[in-house]
């Protein structure tokens, strides 16, 4: 017993003069050093949407006054851990002193000594790890320090303040670090609202915070008992609490999932600074939009679902700043199988919603005007070793149509050829110039670019259509909030002009132009002004609805993120419906005006073509470029066909790929030539010098028997999947899904 007081005392000497020399930070600091390991993600306004978690070591709520913390937590905790907490001065010397005495046998063997830590011994190795508990039980020396710590901490702190620390830096079970952690992931509750057995459960994870079930039901109904409280029902509880897995399962509460895949990106982004910043993270996203998102696009999938469609995206940009309004990268875990995928980021093949970039740049180099005439009739290009025939979406040609026309109503065959006018590399070019980032060069897709073979973001091909909508001006996108002048030191960077940009957005929102193809009364019909294209990949892989108004620009992509077709899903049916309800809800009270033509824009009467001058109609044009009476041919470049004796068409090695967005009943390839009779792979078709064929996956031979014995073949391939074979004694039909090769079919 003397040895053990003279070891005492050598230690209050060692604490008297540590104290003196060193110094603990103190509750301000230790609050403010508190990083979560979940970031909670405000919106503009401060609304929470999204916790994410970003420390995989440990986890951490925020940080919780005591005044917010269950006074039956409190009193359980002190019951537990120490019970002269309010008495002492940091140290309980008695205690120290038995545990001093108790353990001078395991000094002698050793070295070490265990047992007597207040509450405040115990928060001062919690705050300096120098005094933390090491695996091995702590030395000598190791308690002299942990001591002279918390005489300085009791010295300088409240009680209260002391125990608020620890209850929110204590490690308890398995990752779990502070009382809000646990309450939360294993009771569900936030600390305000534990009960006293509750509180008496966690109190007993302090002790052994590993321990089995049994031996924490023990402990808890322990504390139970000094406070005179029942422990009926605690078994239940702490079997519930402390099963397998239950920490694992205890996920962000749903009123804080509305974001996750914005939060990820973000977060990504995220600079030193705003990574350092306790609290939440303001962002630049808009709560109410972002839940009408989500709402929207799940609903859209829901009503898809049989047409085998179960995956989405959303984005809206604010076209100012690039500010982020509402970021959906999945449909969620519900309806599809791979949420955890941001479609957001996702490279897909985006169809006609490349035509407007087209378009802009024909009409910047002047090759064309709004009001030029374009030749819609059957058209073959080298493409390889084969010969590519873009046809149109309803797999009918509509002969002289305006460029006007056929912008707004898709038509593909006009936009194949101004891509080989303008050539595929200079298209590549301005592509990227619009942010899309495109991997492989023009010859690698070659006039196909035009109608969306290359892979792009959602991400990147909404931006670049903002930039469309800020007059060919391009800025990135930004995933956190402007500084107070952000619009006004964006960093912009020309990629179209102005008056190219005013062009295609004027043409994008006519609806009596798209009628040809969409009619009047279709999902892209706003109540306000608004540009807008649609798109389809091959094979219904994908689907999207891009556009603009004066304030936004809004892309919806709907698809699967296998990559597996959908069944009759095209940009007006699968992601219109959705992008039109959010243009709708943007502009609600306050109707998007139309934009105000930029110099070197001008607007004339136009005549077609021998038309009284009173028939006219008004159109836009870069100076220079206007017409009064405009004629075939006028302002245009035609690509000729090549008519042959015989079979004029298709031509000998020719290659057709089966258009996924028209329906297999009605696609058909026409072959053209002298009048006589049509023979297919041994079969006749038909007399005549036109006649139609469903396509049939497969290479075949055609013949064309003439008058006089003269007979021609010709060899052809239908690139597709065979979905079924046809019934007995009927002719072959289109397979549903094909999967065709390069070059591409058409697409709207």
């Amino acid at each position: 017993m003397r040895l053990g007081f003279r070891l005492l005392g050598v230690g209050l000497a060692s604490v008297t003069l540590a104290g003196s020399a060193w110094a603990l930070p103190g509750l301000a600091e230790v609050r403010a050093a508190h990083q979560p390991s979940e970031l909670t993600f405000v919106d503009r306004h401060g609304e929470p949407l999204q916790s994410l978690r970003v420390d995989a070591r440990s986890r951490r709520l925020p940080w919780v006054a005591l005044d917010d913390i269950s006074p039956a937590l409190r009193v359980s905790v002190v019951l537990s851990e120490d019970r002269r907490f309010l008495e002492h001065g940091g140290v309980d010397w008695s205690g120290l002193a038995r545990s001093a005495w108790a353990n001078l046998r395991t000094l002698g063997h050793a070295g070490k000594v265990q047992g007597a830590s207040t509450l405040t011994m115990q928060l001062a190795g919690l705050i300096d790890g120098e005094h933390a508990r090491p695996a091995g039980g702590r030395s000598l020396l190791g308690k002299v320090g942990q001591i002279a710590a918390a005489r300085q901490i009791d010295a300088r702190w409240r009680k209260r303040d002391i125990l608020e620390a620890y209850l929110n830096l204590v490690p308890l079970r398995g990752e779990l670090v502070g009382v809000p952690a646990a309450a939360r992931i294993l009771l569900g509750k936030h600390p305000s609202g534990l009960d006293a057995q509750e509180a008496a459960l966690l109190a007993a994870l302090l002790r052994a915070p590993n321990a089995g079930r049994e031996a924490v039901t023990r402990r808890a109904c322990e504390l139970l008992t000094l406070q005179q409280l029942p422990c009926a029902g605690l078994e239940g509880l702490a079997g519930r609490a402390l099963a397998t897995g239950a920490g694992a399962r205890a996920g962000q509460p749903a009123d804080l999932a509305w974001a996750p895949h914005y939060a990820r990106a973000a977060w990504q982004a995220a600079d030193v600074a705003r990574r350092a910043t306790p609290g939440p993270l303001r962002t630049p996203l808009d709560a109410g939009l972002q839940r009408l998102a989500v709402q929207l696009l799940r609903q859209q999938l829901a009503e898809l679902n049989a047409r085998h469609v179960e995956d989405g995206a959303v984005l809206v940009l604010d076209n100012a700043s690039g500010e982020v309004r509402a970021w959906v990268g999945s449909s969620g875990a519900a309806l599809s199988d791979a949420a955890q995928v941001d479609a957001v980021q996702a490279r897909r093949q985006p169809g006609s919603t490349l035509k407007p970039f087209v378009y802009a740049l024909a009409f910047e180099r002047r090759l064309i005007t709004p009001a030029s005439l374009l030749d819609d009739t059957p058209t073959r290009l080298m493409a390889g070793s084969g010969l590519y025939t873009p046809q149109n979406y309803d797999r009918r040609f509509h002969g002289w149509v305006s460029a006007r026309t056929a912008l707004a109503s898709s038509l593909n065959v006009p936009a194949v050829q101004l891509a080989t006018w303008l050539t595929p590399d200079a298209l590549f070019e301005r592509l990227n110039a619009h942010g899309l980032a495109l991997t492989h060069s023009g010859g690698h897709h070659g006039p196909a670019l035009a109608l969306g073979s290359a892979e792009v973001t959602l991400l990147a091909l909404t931006n670049a259509y903002r930039s469309l909508a800020n007059g060919g001006r391009f800025s990135p996108v930004r995933l956190w909030p402007a500084e107070p002048a952000g619009p006004a030191v964006t960093a912009w960077k020309p990629a179209a002009s102005p008056a190219a940009a005013f062009l295609v957005g004027d043409i994008l929102a006519d609806n009596a132009a798209r009628s040809l193809t969409f009619g009047l009364d279709s999902p892209l019909v706003t109540r306000g002004w608004a540009a807008v294209k649609t798109g389809t990949s091959k094979d219904l892989r994908d689907n999207w609805c891009i556009g603009w108004t004066d304030r936004y620009t809004v892309g919806v992509w709907v698809g699967n993120a296998s990559g597996a077709p959908m069944q009759q899903v095209s940009g007006s049916s699968g992601a219109a419906p959705v992008w039109r309800a959010l243009v709708q809800a943007l502009h609600e009270g306050q109707p998007a005006r139309p934009p105000t033509p930029p110099a070197g824009v001008v607007r004339q009467i136009t005549v077609a073509g021998d038309a009284p001058a009173s028939g006219g109609v008004a159109e836009y044009f870069l100076a220079g470029t206007e017409l009064a009476r405009l004629r075939r041919g006028a302002h245009a470049r035609v690509a000729g066909s090549t008519a042959l004796q015989g079979i004029a068409s298709p031509r000998d090695g020719a290659i057709y790929a089966l258009d996924p967005d028209i329906p297999p009943a009605v696609q058909r390839i026409v072959f053209e030539g002298e009048a006589g009779s049509w023979w297919l792979d041994g079969r006749r078709l038909g007399q005549g010098a036109r006649v139609a064929w469903p396509p049939w996956p497969g290479r075949h031979r055609l013949e064309l028997r003439l008058a006089g014995g003269r007979r021609q073949q010709v060899g052809f391939e239908v690139r597709g999947a065979q979905a079924r074979a046809p019934a007995p004694g009927s002719p072959p039909t289109a397979p549903a899904a094909p999967n065709a090769s390069p070059p591409p079919p058409a697409r709207r």
